[in-house]
């Protein structure tokens, strides 16, 4: 069992910055990657970014330019440094790790809203 504990959320104006954090702590893992998703109200969850534990990443056009993922393998924590925040971008981020025999497990979330 993996459990993953986020932080960093909160409110921002437009134009601002935040950076989430998730760490992953249990017992005898291995972890293949680690992203975050984000689901606005109304909306399905979506892809933000994911990094393998070998440094390749994806982002989601959207967030192309504006936000970095990055992780730290030996702390197992996954972070999403978040610049030129935008309205469109308010919603609950979730954190979620593969694991290398295919479990996966998700976070409870962390609300981050931008006000315009």
């Amino acid at each position: 069992q993996v459990q993953l504990a986020e932080s960093g959320g909160g409110l921002v104006q437009a134009g601002g910055s935040l950076r989430l954090s998730c760490a992953a702590s249990g017992s005898s893992f291995r972890i293949y990657a680690m992203g975050w998703y984000r689901q606005a109200p109304g909306k399905q969850r979506e892809l933000v970014a994911t990094i393998s534990s070998g440094g390749s990443t994806n982002y989601a056009d959207s967030v192309k330019g504006r936000f970095t993922i990055s992780m730290d393998n030996a702390k197992n924590t996954v972070y999403l440094q978040m610049d030129s925040l935008k309205s469109e971008d308010t919603a609950v981020y979730y954190c979620k790790t593969d694991l290398y025999y295919g479990a996966s497990y998700w976070g409870q979330g962390t609300q981050v809203t931008v006000s315009s």
